[in-house]
């Protein structure tokens, strides 16, 4: 049940998205389509009550347990920054908004990569905390190693993802060759 929950969460929140960005963009409802984005936290706060109650009435802690907690660490680090993203993106193609700026390219990618890397480690913050509190909650009655192994596993990919954010900096990416531009100074020579 837990892990159909997490899928309705993760369906919901897309749902909301949609539905807020096309109020705000497409119905000219700004107000209302606010207010339908702001509405996407309560789904992380159904699936952490949930998830607390199925421990609390005897379910053995499992990696659905530790799903739901990576679920909500995701969301809190990087929820606000997908709606945001998305957000510019709609203003751009349906309002008449300022193009977004893209990542890109040398150090300034390299920068953009590790705010990303902020983000996944402040998710991993959370996760990290909610399967901790799970452990404690649960205490010594029943086994725990699952939840020991998501905790474990969002540590890695939080060293996973420092490695990627790492190789932006030590080999930062050009920006591409504009085609048809002089390739030599053979412009205005005599060949």
């Amino acid at each position: 049940m837990l892990v159909t929950l997490i899928i309705a969460c993760e369906v919901g929140f897309w749902v909301l998205l949609a539905g807020g960005l096309a109020l705000r963009y497409l119905a000219r409802m700004p107000r209302l389509g606010a207010a339908v984005l702001l509405c996407e936290p309560l789904l992380e706060l159904v699936l952490l009550v949930a998830t607390t109650l199925d421990l609390k009435n005897g379910g053995e802690p499992s990696w659905r347990h530790g799903l739901a907690a990576v679920y909500i660490g995701y969301t809190v680090g990087y929820g606000h920054y997908t709606v945001n993203w998305l957000d510019r993106h709609a203003a751009y193609r349906f309002a008449g908004g300022p193009k977004p700026p893209g990542a890109g390219y040398g150090m300034e990618r390299a920068a953009h990569e590790w705010k990303l890397w902020l983000r996944t480690l402040a998710g991993a913050a959370v996760a990290v905390a909610l399967l901790q509190g799970a452990i404690w909650f649960v205490g010594g009655a029943a086994d725990t190693s699952a939840l020991e192994a998501s905790r474990f596993a969002v540590l890695r990919v939080v060293g996973i993802h420092a490695i990627v954010a790492a190789t932006y900096t030590l080999w930062p990416r050009k920006a591409p060759s504009v085609a048809g531009a002089p390739d030599s100074g053979l412009v205005g020579k005599e060949r």
